[in-house]
């Protein structure tokens, strides 16, 4: 079939969306893989697929997807095998991945810049690709190249491993590698395999192509660069997500499949939303020595190895963050360096921001709430008391190589925070990052265990969440599950925070939380209300209880199972007739 394929004369992007349109032409009447081998009756076999496998958000809800059809399949099959196929495993994943979990590298598949460094995303989305020039026709046959390539690749896998459900995360929404969607398309509609696409994010939130004179750019603009080169944009958009005959379009709000209905015109029957869910670890009491406990082990970690942290300085750290960069190895910075810093000392107030580094996280800007706190707010008092108080804002995750910036922008706002506020206090302030890292060689010599999600949460005061834009917002429930207050930003689309916090609902089910403003003029009410949280266990203890009872009612694990056991429902009894859609 392949090879068949392969003889297909492609020139540019018309040829290739001609392909895509002829495909049942070249797809097999019964699929071999189905049948018996060896004289026993073949398990289900499920494979994930995305762009890479971290710790990043994408990663750790693929994960409880697995976790959710291993218990399904439980009562079906002892035997069902899961794989994991990416275009780069980094060394976090196994934080995520089980290890019976099975592994799967195609060199090439990663997304954006670590796609061939960027040189194809570039060229799609950020360099001129005029229609009919020679630039379009090159791209559209380097792109058809590495589809032909990654299809067979990842078909021969398929076939040898007997994988009759795949489901791409991002893959097919979110255009970080057009060449490894392509394959995705055509190997699942040659070999008739059942797909659910589970889409995050859409090439269309916060982007459009005109935008009116002043208004802001959106982060995803770049994906337009080329729209009126009319052969690529209208394969672009054919593709972004695939309409397939044996395909759920699974989506984490109801503002993305409202646009695929009404916009795509896909049916309503192949388009659904998935929720998250948390482990019951998350809704587990625990203590004041619980806390310590985290907060010891997340020392040894910052610290390589010892108990007390000591800092490196800021402005070094930011001179040498080019080296920092390829290895990201947890450091904590400060204003002078060797300061200590002390978690488990009752003064230290603890800050969370539990994502990644990249520009629409606007991380920055929880240093201008820090400054406004330390200068006009009961937490000016509380450090000026107490000499010997610390104030530490911990980021988890790792920064993508493509987000350096935005790291620096980082770095940065905590450098204008310490000019802002007294020495006596700068030299009180820190700011650390864990790039995703939960255990260390310290920690079993010691007899300790290491960190997982849930304990992280555990060790802060608040969380900050100053998100510009989201798909969910996964921060907002964990600390409502961690009953930790949160300062967050009623991000973009507002549909989806109002969903994600239970606007609409009975106030019993709704999740409390402090609102980051847009601007960064604090109101004085909102810097009271943080400082008093910050500084007051009654006053926390506020939003633990209550939230704790609305996340639990709202994001627990037999919700997912039941939304996978009706899409296995859904996806066994699609009619291959009616569920047949060409590309526009």
């Amino acid at each position: 079939m392949l090879i068949s394929l392969s003889k297909e004369k492609v020139n540019n992007w018309d040829n290739i969306h001609s392909i895509l349109n002829n495909l049942e032409k070249h797809t097999i009447p019964e699929r071999s893989i189905n049948k018996q081998k060896n004289g026993k009756k073949i398990n289900r076999e499920v494979a994930f697929i995305t762009f890479n496998f971290g710790i990043d958000g994408v990663s750790i809800e693929i994960q409880k997807y697995a976790l959710i059809l291993e218990k399904l399949f439980a009562s079906r099959s002892k035997n069902t095998v899961f794989h994991f196929i990416s275009g780069d495993f980094y060394d976090k994943a196994d934080t995520v991945l089980l290890p019976k979990w099975k592994r799967f590298k195609i060199e090439g598949i990663n997304g954006w810049s670590k796609w061939d460094d960027g040189k194809w995303f570039s060229g799609l989305f950020y360099s001129d690709m005029p229609e009919n020039s020679d630039i379009s026709d090159f791209l559209a046959q380097e792109i058809w190249k590495q589809t032909l390539k990654f299809s067979c690749i990842l078909c021969s896998y398929i076939i040898e491993n007997n994988i009759d459900l795949l489901i791409p995360v991002n893959i097919c929404s979110n255009p970080g590698n057009l060449a490894i969607n392509l394959a995705v398309i055509i190997v699942t509609e040659l070999l008739k395999i059942k797909v659910i696409s589970s889409n995050h994010d859409f090439y269309w939130e916060d982007g459009k192509e005109d935008r009116k004179p002043g208004e802001e750019a959106g982060v995803r603009d770049h994906f337009f660069h080329n729209s009126k080169n009319r052969p690529f944009f209208k394969l672009f958009k054919a593709v972004y997500p695939w309409n397939g005959r044996y395909w759920l379009q699974v989506n984490i709000n109801q503002l993305q499949s409202h646009e695929l209905v009404e916009k795509y015109r896909f049916l309503k029957n192949k388009v659904h939303e998935i929720g998250s869910c948390l482990s019951n670890k998350f809704f587990e009491e625990y203590t004041f020595k619980d806390v310590m406990s985290a907060r010891k082990r997340m020392a040894y970690i910052l610290s390589d190895g010892k108990p007390i942290i000591k800092t490196v300085q800021i402005e070094k750290h930011l001179m040498e963050l080019g080296d920092w960069m390829t290895d990201q190895k947890p450091v904590v910075c400060g204003y002078n360096a060797g300061s200590e810093l002390d978690l488990t000392k009752n003064e230290t107030i603890y800050c969370l921001q539990p994502t990644r580094v990249i520009a629409r996280k606007c991380i920055y800007r929880d240093f201008k709430l820090i400054a406004a706190l330390l200068k006009k707010s009961r937490l000016k008092d509380f450090f000026e008391k107490n000499s010997s108080s610390q104030l530490v804002l911990h980021i988890t995750g790792p920064v993508p190589i493509e987000h350096q910036n935005d790291l620096e922008k980082v770095l940065q706002g905590y450098m204008q925070l310490c000019k802002e506020i007294p020495l006596d206090f700068a030299t009180r302030i820190f700011v650390a990052f864990s790039v995703g890292t939960e255990k260390h060689p310290s920690l079993q010599k010691n007899g300790l265990e290491k960190l997982s999600i849930e304990e992280i949460y555990h060790m802060a005061d608040i969380v900050l969440f100053p998100s510009e834009t989201e798909g969910r917002g996964l921060p907002i429930i964990e600390s409502g599950a961690s009953g930790v207050p949160i300062v967050c930003r009623r991000y973009s689309p507002e549909e989806v925070f109002d969903d994600v916090v239970g606007k609409n609902l009975e106030e019993k089910y709704r999740i409390k939380y402090l609102l980051f403003p847009e601007k960064d003029d604090f109101p004085k009410k909102l810097l009271s209300q943080i400082s008093n949280v910050l500084i007051d266990d009654k006053k926390r203890r506020i939003y633990s209880s209550h939230n704790r009872r609305a996340v639990r009612h709202r994001y627990s694990y037999p919700m997912l199972i039941n939304k996978f056991a009706a899409f296995l429902r859904m996806l066994a009894n699609i009619n291959e007739e009616k569920g047949k859609q060409e590309c526009e």
